[in-house]
Order: C-alpha cells, then structure tokens, then sequence
C-alpha cells in the first residue's frame, strides 16, 4: 500500500468514528447550549439506541413482512429508534430534569449520572442475556471501493451519509424553523425569550427530544459499523462525545460536529501511526482533550459562544 492509499484509509477510518462521536456530541452541546445543562445520561441514550434498532431488527426479520426490502427495512429502523428514544428523552426530562430547574449544576450532573446506571443497568438485567455482547445484523450489503489503493467498505460510506444529512437536516432545523428560532432565543438569553412570548418548557422538552433521538442514531450506526453491541457501551462513547463538545467549543453546534470528526482523526491516527497505537488511542484522545481545556478552554469554536446553537 503505497503512502497516499495509506494516508486515505486512515483519514476515511478517522472519518467514519468521528462521524459518530459527531453526533453524540451534537446532543451535548444542544443541551448546554440551551439549557446549560451536562446530561451525562446521554451516552447511554447512545448504547439504549443501539438495543431498540436490534429488537427492531429482530421483530421485522422474524415477522417476514419485508424480506428484500433492505432499504425500507433501515428506514424502519431509524425511525422507529429515534422515535423511541426521543420518548425515553422526553420522560427524562419531565420526571428527572424539569423537577429540579433551578437546583444547582452540581446537583443535575449527579442525577443525570444517576439516570445513566438506571438505564445501563436495567439493560444489562432485563434485556434477554443483556449483559454479553450481542452481535448486531448487517444490513448493508458487503463489499467495498478502492481509491487510490485505499479500501473503502459501503458500511463506511453509508455511515459518512447518514451522519452528513442528519447534520444537513439538524441545521436546517435550527436555523429554518420556529422551534429552531425558539432554541437559539432560549440559549442566548431565556428571560428576554420568555419576555418574548416563547414558552421556555417547551422549548427544553423539544430540545430532549431532538438531542436523544440524535445520540440514539450514532448508536444505531456504531452497531451498524462494528456488527457488536454491548450494554457498558454508552459509558466511554458518552465521555467520548462530550470531549468531543469541550474540543470543538461546548455550546457551539459545527463545533460539535468538527470537534468529533478531529477526535475520531486523532484515535486512527494514533492506532495507524504509534507501534501498537490502538492500546493508547484513548489515551492520547483524552490527552488531546486536557491539553485544550488547558490552554484553550472555550474549544475551537469557542469565541462563537452568541452562536452557540
């Protein structure tokens, strides 16, 4: 493999993780940004994702009723795991999140914690053998492209246009629509939003939605990638996307998305690169993670904090 075919892979593998931890950390800063809140549950909204697209998966399969419609079958999938989890989001919010505005941040960062052992926890012990692995189908046809000598799998390519039209549609939403409009007033100043007439609790209710329903379509993807699943998996991907938001400037949606695509970059380049690289990429990430908050705490896009949603 010559230099370049070499240098390709890696930026399309780099890509292809940092596509996902995108869309997680998208979550976070959504709900910094509007409600100033770090919702640690919302790795496990990411691996609870995951879970609901394979029992999906499974009731489809074993009913029959779309064989050969691979297409339609992912559509499904989608849907219905951002549906649900948008829902799981919404109950998080009205029965954990909405009772305690107001308190301390303190006191919000440990319940959400708490609400991420509830709901890892709970997998692991009444989801059928929930605490094993559980390989995930593929239902992308397999099969792959060389560029240059570089070998790109359709899993990648799928998962690279997935994650650029949910962003395309993301932003769309957020600067094309009422709700978006009432988001952005929200994260800026909420008494001046609500002096305006927006009605701040719905705005916060939407936002958990919106946010969750995203987290839960990078798990989808990652199941998708990987064909593996494991209940514990919301854990690391979760700490990974939210130092994905404190890189790309928490608060600040494109450095969301540029903060994860850096990550996923930097853990390739570290397994390509170092010998026997892939036992430290987590390291050198989370390396790469404190030396911002050292020396550039606001994030890449940090200066861009009246733009932050």
């Amino acid at each position: 493999m010559s230099v370049f075919s070499f240098l390709v892979q890696q930026i399309i593998n780099g890509l292809s993780l940092g596509a996902m931890y995108s869309l997680i950390a998208v979550g976070f800063t959504l709900f910094f940004g509007v409600i100033d809140l770090i919702n640690f549950a919302h790795g496990e909204i990411f691996m609870l994702g995951a879970f609901i697209a394979l029992t999906t998966i499974g009731a489809i399969t074993g009913s029959g009723i779309l064989t050969g419609s691979i297409f339609l079958v992912i559509v499904i999938v989608f849907l219905v795991t951002m549906s649900v989890s948008g829902l799981v989001g919404a109950a998080i919010e009205r029965t954990v999140i909405k009772p305690l505005r107001g308190a301390s941040n303190f006191m919000t960062l440990l319940i959400t914690m708490g609400v991420s052992i509830i709901i890892r926890e709970s997998v692991m012990l009444f989801y059928p053998n929930g605490a094993n692995p559980k390989a995930f189908p593929n239902l992308l046809p397999a099969g792959s492209i060389s560029i240059g000598g570089a070998i790109i799998k359709y899993q990648q390519i799928f998962l690279l246009v997935v994650a650029a039209v949910t962003v395309i549609l993301f932003y769309i939403f957020i600067n094309k629509t009422e709700y978006g409009r009432f988001m952005r007033a929200t994260s800026q100043d909420k008494e001046a939003a609500l002096m305006m007439g927006i009605d701040i609790d719905k705005v916060i209710f939407i936002t958990f939605v919106v946010g969750s329903a995203l987290g839960a379509l990078g798990g989808v993807l990652n199941g998708m990638y990987y064909n593996i699943i494991k209940f514990n998996m919301g854990f690391l991907s979760g700490i990974k996307g939210f130092s994905a938001a404190v890189v790309g400037g928490l608060g600040n949606i494109y450095g969301a998305v540029v903060g994860g695509l850096l990550l996923g970059f930097l853990e390739m380049s570290a397994a390509a690169f170092i010998p026997g690289g892939s036992k430290y990429q987590d390291v050198i990430s989370f390396l790469i993670v404190i030396l911002f908050l050292i020396f550039k705490p606001s994030g890449i896009f940090g200066e861009k904090a009246y733009e932050k949603v």
